[in-house]
């Protein structure tokens, strides 16, 4: 059975609609929407759909793409169609024709193919690792294997759920300040370019000598105005040099090193990565996920090399009998608090509990410092532009006052 891509006309109400389904035949996909009374225009194949979008550069990709909210969504759905007595194959059906997000129908289509073939649940979505990363597979598959699907798909909602509001919150907090930054740069830059160098103008006819910030004024906007054509070549040449040398293992290593140290915003992001990997860890206990297996996925979320690389130590100190928390002290990277609490979980046997709590701690922390980072940025932001257009200002007026005074 193929999965076609295929746009009709509602004859009910003459509106275009589309959307992905299943069927053997183009001939087959045409009765059965007719049954449901769409007038089918056109259908292609996934295989032929996707060669095609990779021929061709679409821009809107990125709004189509189905992030953690639109899992989040789907998988507390997927869990109440479950506990409603309502078989998988079937509740994924009725997911596909309610969701928005062709892409999302498109992964819950081939989701549903796989199940009629015979593959597991998890099998079925190790498949899309974009979508569903190793987390979500492995809460899956010990689901199954303990006939907990239902309770672990919870589970699974009420982590995605959190992870999106705290993206949610670090985004809707960072993005007026990037904005004004945006904004005021583009400002200047116009001022430096545009403006400064007509005015200045002036200034070279004369046998005057020039105060030194004047004179400093002028030279950068010369430079500017001379090479203003090398900025975006150098700006995304620097930008993918960048980005090659921070993919390489070193580079990341140096990297994610320097950015735990820079004061503030160093000790945010240590927030952040413990928050993830506690809460991970928790949730992977919870579902019946082994403690080494859950640790191996853990350090994956934490979006830090250095701190993966002592999580990885972790783990092979575990296999040969010793606890989590000993050589998460040792490394001297993990806050103190964080391996005190774990050490006590693992003693009175409330790991996952311990975890929970240190994840919940956290999160409020990061929230709390990123408010105040983003009140503290924003009169900075404004006093760093109010004091560049005042320095621009200031070195042009002045020459001007001290030629009048020259005259008189």
């Amino acid at each position: 059975m193929a999965v076609f891509e295929y746009r009709g006309i509602l004859v009910a109400s003459g509106k275009p609609t589309k959307g992905v389904r299943d069927a053997d035949n183009p001939r087959q996909l045409r009765a059965l929407l007719r049954r449901e009374g769409i007038l089918l225009t056109s259908a292609t194949e996934e295989a032929a759909a996707k060669a095609k979008k990779k021929r061709e550069i679409d821009l809107l990709a990125p709004l189509r793409r189905v992030g953690t909210a639109d899992i989040a969504m789907m998988t507390r759905q997927l869990a109440t169609l479950m506990k409603a007595g309502i078989p998988l194959v079937d509740s994924i059906s009725a997911l596909t024709e309610q969701v928005d997000k062709e892409e999302l129908a498109r992964i819950l289509t081939n989701l549903r193919e796989r199940l009629h073939e015979g593959s597991s649940f998890a099998a079925a979505l190790e498949q899309h690792p974009k979508a569903f990363p190793p987390l979500y597979v492995n809460m899956v598959s010990a689901g199954e294997a303990s006939g907990t699907l239902e309770q672990v798909l919870e589970r699974l909602a009420d982590f995605l759920e959190g992870q999106s509001r705290l993206q949610g919150k670090v985004v809707a907090a960072l993005a007026y300040p990037i904005l004004m930054l945006i904004i005021g740069t583009g400002l200047i830059s116009v001022l430096m370019i545009a403006v400064v160098p007509k005015v200045t103008s002036i200034f070279e006819s004369l046998d005057h000598a020039l105060p030194w910030y004047t004179q400093v004024l002028i030279a950068v906007s010369r430079f500017l105005s001379g090479y203003w054509w090398l900025y975006v070549p150098v700006l995304i040449l620097g930008a993918y040099l960048f980005r090659r040398w921070k993919a390489t293992p070193a580079g990341r290593l140096k990297w994610d090193s320097f950015t735990l140290g820079v004061p503030v915003f160093g000790q945010v992001s240590m927030m952040l990565s413990v928050a993830r990997f506690s809460k991970t860890l928790a949730t992977l206990l919870g579902a019946g996920v082994p403690l080494l297996k859950a640790m191996d996925i853990s350090h994956r979320v934490l979006g830090n090399a250095v701190l993966e690389k002592i999580v990885q130590e972790a783990t092979s100190s575990i296999r040969e009998g010793e606890s989590i928390a000993d050589p998460l002290r040792r490394s001297g990277r993990f806050p103190p608090i964080v391996c005190h609490m774990i050490a006590v979980g693992e003693k009175s046997g409330q790991l996952e509990q311990m975890l929970e709590s240190v994840a919940g701690s956290y999160d409020s922390q990061v929230e709390v410092r990123i408010q105040t980072l983003t009140s503290l940025l924003e009169p900075l932001m404004i006093v760093f532009m109010g004091g560049s257009v005042g320095f621009i200002a200031f070195a042009i007026l002045m020459p001007l006052i001290q030629m009048n005074d020259f005259v008189k």
